[in-house]
């Protein structure tokens, strides 16, 4: 958990070395891939549906399923290096100044909210095993019912889209998940 959260510290701070000259943001919303963070529902769903184990899947007050806008992380890298490329320089060679900075910020997200009982019954399907599942309230430390990445502005000026749906994204995870901790060296999953 430590190494995947100095990583990430590591890229922000790459990407604003690289933007000094010129300002960009992006922000990301949930999302999976191939290695992820133990952190992440389905991180730990999976870990916990696999040994057995209860999982938490929050309700809303009227008994709705939370809804997450899940991005598959090869989208968001894309998204991210479209926002590097079409960047532009503020600066000269030798550094000399030839402009304001430019400031951009986007959001990057699959524009889809899924209702996270669907993500649970998607990792039943590929794991092939029925979670043990325990519905609880939304709680009320600020957590929302539903997230959702407005990508417009991303759509217009990055051509930012989304290809990978959350199934096929989990799919991928899974396969990573269970190849690389049923090795036979002993690893630890956080």
């Amino acid at each position: 958990m430590q190494r995947l959260r100095r990583q990430e510290k590591r890229l922000r701070i790459v990407i604003i070395i690289f933007m000094v000259f010129r300002l960009l943001g992006c922000d990301f919303l949930q999302f999976t891939g191939l290695g992820g963070r133990p952190d992440m529902a389905y991180f730990f769903f999976t870990k916990n549906i696999l040994k057995g184990k209860e999982i938490g899947v929050y309700e809303t007050a009227d008994g709705k399923s939370v809804a997450r806008d899940f991005t598959y992380v090869d989208d968001i890298v894309k998204g991210c290096l479209a926002a590097l490329d079409t960047a532009k320089n503020s600066t000269g060679s030798g550094g000399k100044k030839r402009g304001p900075a430019q400031f951009r910020v986007f959001n990057l997200g699959n524009t889809s909210p899924v209702p996270v009982s669907k993500l649970v019954s998607i990792l039943e399907k590929l794991l092939k095993v029925k979670a043990k599942k325990k519905v609880l309230p939304l709680p009320r430390n600020g957590d929302v019912e539903f997230t959702h990445a407005n990508i417009s502005s991303a759509q217009r000026e990055l051509g930012y889209m989304p290809t990978t749906d959350l199934e096929m994204g989990l799919k991928k995870f899974v396969r990573w998940y269970t190849g690389y901790y049923s090795g036979s060296t002993k690893k630890k999953s956080w």
